[in-house]
């Protein structure tokens, strides 16, 4: 069995979209509304548990009961149409500060994309997040550039359940036309995680400010970062020999984990 395949998360993999994008541009939507709160990080980490972002404005609607200066009635009335409002609103703040680079990759990405290809690996995106939060990042975060060696994209709207249900992990596979053992996955949470393993792809996690306290016992490896030359990421849980996350590591990771996935323990 061969390493083939590398997929890759987004919101807190490739980029810290929450903490530097997905939050900010959320009050902004608010403010914007006449919305009498703001979601702070200790509240937005448990909103993230919650995926996709009408699905979590929802929930929140639901389990808050928020002052909507008005808009109390047309919100109970219709919590999905209220989402809508809002998350496009939302949506609009974000690509606005994609677009004034205020959400830049996180320390590795590039360098590994582009290590990966160069080696002949093929790179996938599998997101729960929408095209339209996607297509800003990559334009301007990645580059023209960089998203040319991205050969699949599968994002929030391809799927009926997004993670960490696996059925995205299920579609890439699908779409690539490889097993999931011909596979790592990069993540940054446990709902990520737990959505690769569901579909047993073996899964690296880089973790973020929203995710550190997590657990992630059936990782491959848990960094901070994917690493540069010169700034090391830090293992957390497994060995990380050098400095950064390479070609080479990816490669012994999968020779680690080989064994498992032989066609009768598959079985």
């Amino acid at each position: 069995m061969t390493l083939k395949a590398v997929l890759f998360d987004v919101d807190g993999t490739v980029a810290d979209t929450e903490q530097l994008g997905h939050r900010p541009a959320y009050n902004r939507a608010f403010k914007k509304l006449g919305f009498g709160f703001r979601w702070g990080p200790k509240l937005y980490r448990r909103l993230l548990k919650h995926p996709g972002g009408k699905e979590r404005l929802v929930h929140y609607l639901k389990r808050y009961q928020p002052e909507l200066g008005g808009m109390e009635v047309a919100a109970q009335a219709d919590p999905e149409q209220w989402a809508r409002d809002v998350h496009k609103l939302k949506s609009k703040y974000f690509r606005r500060l994609v677009r004034r680079g205020r959400v830049p990759l996180r320390p590795g990405v590039a360098r590994l994309i582009a290590e990966a290809r160069a080696a002949g690996l093929r790179i996938a995106i599998v997101t729960s997040a929408s095209r339209a939060t996607l297509t800003p990042l990559l334009r301007h975060s990645l580059g023209p550039d960089l998203a040319e060696q991205i050969e699949l994209i599968v994002s929030g709207e391809n799927v009926a359940q997004k993670k960490p249900a696996p059925d995205l992990y299920l579609l890439a596979l699908a779409r690539l036309d490889l097993p999931a053992h011909d596979c790592l996955a990069i993540e940054d949470s446990a709902m990520g995680l737990a959505a690769a393993g569901a579909a047993r792809v073996p899964t690296i996690i880089t973790t973020n400010a929203n995710t550190a306290h997590e657990e992630f016992e059936k990782a491959l490896l848990v960094l901070d970062s994917l690493g540069e030359p010169g700034h090391p990421a830090r293992a957390l849980a497994g060995v990380l020999e050098g400095e950064c996350v390479t070609v080479a590591t990816l490669r012994r990771l999968h020779e680690s984990i080989a064994p498992p996935f032989s066609a009768a323990s598959a079985a």
